[in-house]
């Protein structure tokens, strides 16, 4: 099972990796603001992630870390 941190404090909600999820269980949190103002990502079912890393390699702000 992989592991999947989001930095919240860098990432700016842009939706990159809620796309390019193929299991589509990356979203963002509508309900928590990060200190720049964002709704950052999360992963919603963290055991469904196969640990593709995609996410992390379409993040612009390098907030997605995936560990296998």
């Amino acid at each position: 099972m992989a592991v999947v941190t989001v930095n919240e404090n860098i990432c700016q909600g842009c939706g990159l990796c809620v796309n390019a999820c193929p299991k589509k269980i990356v979203e963002l949190i509508k309900g928590r603001l990060n200190a720049r103002g964002f709704h950052p990502a999360g992963v919603t079912k963290p055991e469904a992630c196969t640990g593709c890393a995609f996410c992390a390699v379409m993040c612009p702000d390098v907030a997605i870390m995936v560990e296998k």
